[in-house]
């Protein structure tokens, strides 16, 4: 596939367990809207982003979060911040992304926090699409039944958008 093992990693998941997916190869991409003009028949609100962010929380230090959320949308650092604690958050940075990916190019992050030993929160209104599509590296995408995602990361849902 010459992509990130990640993406591998995902699609045999999906396989082994009988999972409905499919995957799509595409020009490299770098946001969540390039990546949705290669999806035809998915929609922007569709697109499961994942950003990688590193908090700082009072006596417990600093550490590193996945927050995903639908595409067309932002997340709310203050209900994050309030959320987790944190008295400061922000992106990580593209060397920070590819170290704790190993290598993932920022863009290509796929939500699957939990295999990189990261805490995932995801925002209710991606469940609200019986299908999500996300990056797994630059150039390939995944779809699969939100339900699956939710069994497979088990992340906090909480309201972050």
């Amino acid at each position: 596939m010459g992509e990130h093992p990640i993406a591998q990693y995902i699609i045999d998941l999906l396989a082994q367990n009988d999972c409905w997916h499919e995957t799509f190869q595409h020009q490299a991409v770098r946001t969540s809207l390039e990546a949705a003009e290669q999806r035809a028949d998915y929609t922007l609100h569709q697109g499961a982003k994942a950003i990688i962010a590193r908090i700082k929380v009072p006596n417990e230090g600093k550490r590193f979060v996945m927050l995903v959320f639908p595409a067309d949308c932002k997340f709310d650092g203050v209900k994050v911040k309030h959320l987790l604690g944190a008295k400061d958050i922000r992106f990580a940075t593209e060397t920070e992304v590819e170290e704790i990916t190993s290598g993932v190019k920022p863009g290509g992050v796929p939500p699957f926090g939990n295999r990189f030993g990261l805490e995932v929160i995801a925002d209710p209104t991606l469940f609200e699409n019986e299908k999500i599509v996300f990056n797994a590296g630059r150039t390939t995408s995944i779809a699969m039944l939100s339900g699956d995602y939710r069994r497979f990361v088990a992340p906090t849902i909480r309201e972050i958008v």
